[in-house]
């Protein structure tokens, strides 16, 4: 005779104790605790690095694309690996460089604008603005009658040529390169003691005197060359007038060690015999 009993099944529930009421909140805080952490640190090591670093640093999120690293990909720069204090500069330089190659640019085409808005556009045809490998040449030189700029012999300027300098100058306030001033002669003589290079040493301290009183630094002025006939425009004709001519030259300031030293015109020749003119240039 089989029995009504049913088996009693006792269905017991485990509790889900103190985590039941927070679920996983808690890891979100803890992770953002961690990474604010992690970022202090981050920027307490940056600050106590050496300022070629940050400029790195400071390189590569203000250029992200164009920045190479200067240590090996895939090792910890706290490895045995290079240090971040080696890390190497050069892009940096180079994006600098062409950073102030277009700031130089600019201010060429500045200097060509507000001179045909001042009505000195055949001025502005005689002069030469050019940016070489070791940075900006600005070239004035002296017209057919060769009388636009300087009186004959002398370091007397013409007013279109002092207004030019002045236009040249308040354009160049706004950098920060340093400022190479050049006078240059063409080949014929004077008879006297007087010479080429004391009238091309003569017109470029004309030209800075000029341009310094326009507004130009006169700290920034480095040098102020008297060339004589020595780099001739024109090799090919010495008494040609547009050898006469100022030069003025803003060498580049981020260094490159490859770069060659600034020259007024490194394509002319040696140039040929003077001839003797008692006049002067």
């Amino acid at each position: 005779m089989k029995s009504d009993k049913r088996p009693i099944i006792i269905v017991k529930k485990k509790g889900h104790g103190h985590a039941g009421h927070h679920g996983g909140a808690w890891k979100v805080a803890y992770a953002d605790f961690v990474t604010a952490m992690m970022a202090f640190f981050m920027v307490m090591w940056i600050l106590g690095m050496d300022p070629n670093v940050k400029d790195s640093i400071e390189g590569y999120f203000a250029n992200p694309i164009g920045y190479k690293k200067g240590y090996s990909a895939g090792k910890s720069p706290l490895s045995s690996g290079n240090s971040p204090g080696n890390v190497q500069t050069t892009p940096i330089k180079l994006v600098a460089r062409r950073q102030e190659a277009e700031a130089l640019q600019g201010t060429g085409d500045r200097i060509k604008s507000r001179l045909e808005e001042a009505g000195l556009k055949a001025i502005g045809e005689q002069i030469e603005i050019v940016r070489t490998n070791s940075g900006l040449r600005i070239e004035l030189a002296e017209g057919t009658s060769g009388r636009e700029f300087f009186e004959v012999a002398s370091s007397n300027m013409t007013s279109g040529m002092k207004k030019t300098l002045e236009i040249i100058a308040q354009e160049l306030g706004g950098l920060r390169n340093p400022v190479i001033i050049e006078g240059h002669t063409d080949a014929a003589q004077y008879a006297g003691d007087y010479s080429n290079w004391e009238l091309s040493a003569d017109r470029a301290n004309a030209a800075r005197r000029v341009m310094q009183a326009a507004g130009l630094d006169g700290a920034r002025v480095v040098e102020v060359r008297g060339m004589a006939d020595r780099e001739l425009r024109n090799p090919a004709d010495p008494l040609d007038p547009k050898n006469r001519r100022i030069t003025i030259l803003l060498p580049f300031m981020t260094g490159d060690p490859n770069t060659p030293t600034v020259t007024a015109n490194p394509e002319a020749a040696k140039a040929a015999a003077p001839t003797a003119r008692p006049s002067g240039t």
